[in-house]
């Protein structure tokens, strides 16, 4: 997410020599080093200048290894800058805990269409954060999409299993389509082609139908006995379609709950 952030801020013109990546695996573990040779790229915290004033410090790492990490940005804190947090699972308390309690974090959880500018992001600030800060976060995060703030942290959890985790969703469905046209018939890429030009498609006319409810223009598409409303009577069957990603969607919720701990 790191990677897809920095992208996407790339695009619209931010500075590499304004960044600095921490990275233990090294530099050409990291994409945009590869791409940006500007960028700084340190193995360790502790390599960061201490005459470096940071603005923001965003953490992008796994939730697995954040306890390891996040406690080495502690000299930073009467620097003033905030914290960032793209983790999924760790609160904003968490943060705290290991930063202090003056430390103005701010909590947000993007998904990688940031690469293409593209991105939702839902926000969330700890009171510590100033007005100035929840700007500067908002204003980074508006260049790789749409935001929207929320005032109830715990909402958090459900944002992660359905715009955080959502992409795979939608990339495991143009899977299931193009594996359905190869059984149905189709050559492998022809049936690759039909399904990824499918999905893009209809997401290019959800786009610029942005008030028309998806499920009308499901609707539009589905003539009265036709051959959409026999695979819809399959995915709208018992046990269908719509049970299926309830059922995904609270168990990563449920995921993003024990990550917190």
């Amino acid at each position: 997410m790191g990677g897809a952030l920095l992208e996407g801020w790339f695009k619209r013109g931010f500075s590499p020599v304004d960044v600095i990546i921490v990275e233990p695996a090294g530099r050409d573990s990291v994409a945009p080093c590869s791409r940006h040779r500007a960028l700084t790229c340190l193995a360790t915290a502790a390599e960061v200048p201490r005459d470096f004033v940071p603005d923001v410090v965003l953490f992008a790492v796994k939730p697995q290894v954040a306890d390891s990490v996040v406690g080495d940005y502690r000299r930073f804190v009467n620097k003033a800058p905030v914290f960032l947090s793209v983790i999924a699972g760790k609160t904003t308390g968490y943060f705290q805990k290991h930063l202090g309690e003056d430390a103005a974090v701010v909590r947000c959880m993007p998904n990688t269409p940031a690469a293409v500018g593209r991105a939702i992001t839902a926000m969330y600030a700890a009171p510590a954060a100033s007005a100035v800060q929840r700007r500067v976060c908002e204003v980074l995060l508006q260049a790789v999409g749409d935001v929207t703030w929320l005032a109830d942290e715990s909402l958090m959890d459900a944002v992660t299993a359905v715009s955080g985790s959502g992409p795979a969703y939608v990339f495991l469905m143009v899977e299931a389509l193009r594996d359905a046209g190869i059984a149905a018939g189709l050559p492998p890429d022809v049936a690759a082609h039909l399904a990824r030009a499918t999905v893009i498609g209809s997401g290019a006319l959800l786009d610029r139908d942005a008030a028309v409810a998806p499920d009308v223009l499901r609707q539009n598409v589905t003539s009265p006995g036709g051959t959409t409303a026999a695979a819809l009577s399959v995915l709208m069957g018992e046990n269908g379609l719509k049970d299926l990603v309830t059922r995904a969607v609270a168990a990563a919720a449920a995921r993003s709950k024990q990550l917190a701990g």
